[in-house]
């Protein structure tokens, strides 16, 4: 029984001497594990880019150009002065056109809507503009506008309610169900008002019913429902004279880089104030705008200079400087800005304006319409660090044209009214048609396609 009791007593020490060791080494290898550097695994998670399936392309046009007063009865009825000459086309050929009501004017006909149909997993590239021209005792000059998209939000920079003007908003619906557009103007006087814009109809009113009191009114479009395209609709009268007419495109957006290509500056005679204006909006915050204004084949412009702003207060700032001719205007800020710039070649009788308003960045095929009118020349800004080249041809196929365009320059060409073009880019550029001649002013700006879709990344 001893030595059994001695094996036994020796066995357990055997295992409380292998359990010791056995622990150490795991703590060791535990420890060493720490120290040592852990196996990395990396995973690139799957995606794919795919372009999403594009709708019908749809542009809205303006429409007939409106004239208010001329019933001494009803000072605030509408009446139309003119219905414009319009100018459309399309990769597929000419876009299908049907109308929205204009139940609000008299003698008024159906704003024209166009519609480019989908064929297969592609929309067609559709452009549209209109242009009218005004002879009359209370409206003269000359107006033009591309026919855009409808937006949720727009922004309409130009615009005045003193003595003589004769403004008015269009507010355009082109879905089966109304839209409630609530129309917030920034100025001296805030204001604002609620429209209900009924389906498929077009409704109008007067700037100074929402923006009476305010020198420089900005207005923002906020339509809820359905989307709505918004155009401001200009005339004036100086003393007993008219003079000139508008039609100025909406905004989409502040930005923080803005760019307005085709203002004109004219020579004044005598003391005729100024004649060529920028405006800017900081919506929301403070913010500094620093303007270059370079002249279009690479001369030289004005210098660059800053405007600060304070939220919410538009601000206007003579471009008196300029020596007569064409240049493009850029502003960059620390904050989104809204911006546009009036210009008028004169005074009274004869004389004409326009508001310029900013052309968005295209980097991609694009068609715009050069609408019936004087002398039309497009105007396109390379606003990059580096030198870019364009491709122009008309849109039933004619002979490409190659414009070279160097870093930070502007090219102008002539190019043909009532004509529609295909736009081929190899970078980034910005670009407007600017149409002049003596009481005849208009600048369109040229925006991307509509119903062209652009690729996303898709992380399944």
């Amino acid at each position: 029984m001893t030595g059994t009791r001695a094996f036994r007593v020796a066995a357990t020490s055997a295992r409380v001497v292998t359990g010791v060791v056995v622990a150490a080494a795991c703590v060791l290898g535990v420890a060493t594990a720490v120290h040592a550097p852990w196996p990395t695994v990396t995973h690139e998670p799957a995606q794919e880019r795919v372009t999403p399936l594009p709708g019908d392309s749809v542009l809205v046009c303006a429409g007939d150009f409106r004239a208010l007063g001329r019933n001494t009865a009803a000072p605030s009825e509408m009446r139309r002065a003119a219905t414009p000459e319009l100018t459309a086309g399309g990769t597929n050929g000419v876009p299908s056109q049907t109308g929205l009501a204009v139940p609000d004017l008299v003698d008024g006909q159906e704003v024209p809507v166009l519609t480019g149909a989908v064929e297969g997993r592609s929309a067609p590239l559709i452009a549209g503009a209109e242009s009218s021209t005004l002879a009359a005792e209370d409206l003269a000059g000359f107006a033009a506008s591309p026919c855009g998209v409808p937006r949720l939000e727009s922004w309409l920079v130009g615009g005045y309610v003193g003595t003589g003007a004769e403004d008015v908003v269009l507010l355009a619906n082109t879905a089966d169900v109304p839209a409630t557009v609530t129309l917030a103007v920034y100025g001296t006087a805030r204001g604002g008002r609620t429209v209900i814009v009924p389906p498929r109809t077009q409704t109008a009113l007067p700037l100074t019913s929402i923006a009476a009191g305010n020198d420089v009114p900005v207005v923002k479009v906020s339509a809820v429902g359905a989307p709505v395209r918004a155009v401001l609709q200009s005339a004036l009268m100086q003393v007993l004279d008219p003079a000139g007419a508008d039609q100025q495109e909406a905004v989409s957006g502040p930005q923080q880089h803005v760019v307005l290509p085709g203002v004109q500056a004219f020579a004044a005679a005598g003391d005729q104030g100024d004649m060529t204006v920028l405006r800017l909006l900081a919506p929301g915050t403070d913010a500094l705008a620093e303007v270059h204004v370079t002249a279009e084949g690479g001369g030289a412009g004005l210098d660059a200079f800053t405007v600060p702003l304070t939220a919410d207060e538009p601000a206007q700032v003579s471009l008196s400087g300029l020596e007569p001719g064409t240049y493009t205007v850029e502003i960059e800020a620390d904050a989104p800005v809204v911006a546009g710039v009036r210009q008028q070649d004169g005074f009274g009788a004869d004389s004409d304006f326009a508001w310029v308003t900013p052309a968005p960045e295209i980097d991609a095929e694009v068609a715009f319409a050069v609408p019936s009118g004087p002398s039309p020349r497009l105007q396109l800004a390379n606003t990059s660090d580096e030198e870019t080249t364009v491709s122009l041809s008309t849109i039933d196929g004619g002979s490409p044209q190659e414009i070279v365009i160097p870093a930070g320059e502007t090219r102008g060409l002539d190019v043909a009214a009532d004509t529609t073009y295909v736009l081929r880019p190899e970078g980034e550029v910005h670009a407007a048609v600017a149409m002049t001649a003596p009481g005849a002013l208009a600048v369109l700006p040229v925006p991307p396609s509509p119903g062209v879709e652009a690729s996303i990344t898709v992380y399944p």
